[in-house]
């Protein structure tokens, strides 16, 4: 029997033939779209099989193409699953993201950083693979997953009460000379276990056309800027962001620093020349740097920007990133749109935004 033969009529419904006018879908598969992996299937008459989107096999004529909508349509045609892409079980990505997710729990799990080899072996991988995997996956190296997974445990130690001697050894640092290399809290570890409560946030409110500004800073440099409708939001969300810092209402000389974010915020395009004092995780000073990359009047994807960091899979991570910035416009995170250059979802107002995209363009 031929393989056109073996087509039942049964497959007239829910299944979408190739057309003159092509069915939409025929531009997922001929890109062979990982995204589009487990939204429909595909088979092929003349081969008799049934493949997944981002199946790398050579690509038939449109003719030649019947479009599931459902895996058991296409398990009910009478074709034959794709030996290459195995259309029945996981996507290449779903179990990239298992293999990941399994080396993720083995780091956090272990009382040292566990070796690349003994990581890549665990998942069946060779590895040098395994570290492009893991990269591009996370955004982070093994080794700096593992080293935030320490900073982690010290962290949630010393807020526990204990020693700063118990916290750095129980958390997995083999040495004090190597905790304090990491560098993990950004302070003193007593100062940490105190609470912070030795920092400083001077801060004042300033108001611009877009709505009110909030500026903090800390000894090191401008910590956080956010804007908002109401001032006394902006104060709690300040608050919020720095539980454990003393805040101290800034006095008039403050006010020409907050006149300078002002500015910043009324003409974007111009920058801050000021110090920041940049805080965030090692994935996230990576996205930051990268959006303070991107010229004033231009725009990139979240897509684009996991691309410039090294992690291209990583464009979950990367919004996640821009929407934990405190640091509005000084950080552009205004300038990350979607893959179609509609503007998402910004944590000071969509409006706020397009309002800020427009003056840079002007």
């Amino acid at each position: 029997m031929t393989p056109t033969a073996v087509l039942p009529a049964r497959l007239c419904h829910g299944i979408a033939p190739a057309m003159p006018d092509p069915d939409p879908r025929l531009a997922q598969l001929a890109a062979r779209d990982p995204a589009a992996d487990g939204q429909f299937w595909y088979g092929v008459v003349t081969t008799a099989i049934y493949c997944r989107p981002s199946c790398p096999a050579r690509r038939a004529k449109p003719a030649n193409i019947l479009v599931f909508d459902t895996l058991a349509q296409a398990r009910a045609s009478g074709l034959r699953p794709c030996l290459r892409c195995k259309p029945d079980g996981l996507s290449p990505a779903a179990r990239s993201a298992a293999l990941v997710e399994k080396a993720c729990r083995l780091i956090e799990s272990a009382e040292e950083m566990p070796s690349l080899d003994s990581l890549a072996q665990a998942v069946a991988m060779s590895p040098a693979s395994f570290h492009r995997l893991f990269k591009a996956q996370t955004g982070l190296t093994p080794r700096a997953y593992g080293a935030a997974v320490l900073a982690r445990r010290a962290r949630a130690a010393l807020e526990a009460g204990a020693s700063v001697t118990a916290a750095l050894h129980g958390a997995g640092y083999g040495s004090t000379s190597r905790f304090y290399e990491a560098d993990p809290l950004g302070m003193a570890p007593s100062r940490y276990r105190a609470g912070g409560a030795g920092e400083v946030l001077r801060f004042a409110v300033g108001q611009a056309d877009l709505g009110a500004v909030l500026v903090a800073s800390s000894a090191t440099g401008v910590a956080a800027i956010l804007l908002g409708e109401d001032p006394q939001a902006l104060v709690r969300q300040m608050q919020d962001r720095f539980p454990r810092a003393h805040l101290v209402g800034a006095d008039a000389a403050y006010e020409a620093l907050v006149a300078q974010v002002v500015g910043l915020v009324q003409a974007p395009g111009l920058g801050l020349d000021l110090p920041l004092d940049i805080r965030g995780t090692a994935f996230q000073q990576r996205v930051w740097a990268a959006l303070r990359a991107i010229p004033p009047g231009e725009t990139r994807s979240y897509a684009q920007i996991a691309q410039a960091i090294g992690a291209p899979a990583a464009v979950r991570a990367v919004a996640g990133a821009c929407a934990a910035n405190a640091l509005a416009v000084a950080i552009p995170c205004h300038r990350v749109v979607r893959a179609d250059g509609s503007l998402s979802g910004y944590a000071w107002g969509v409006e706020r935004k397009a309002a800020l995209l427009a003056r840079e363009k002007a």
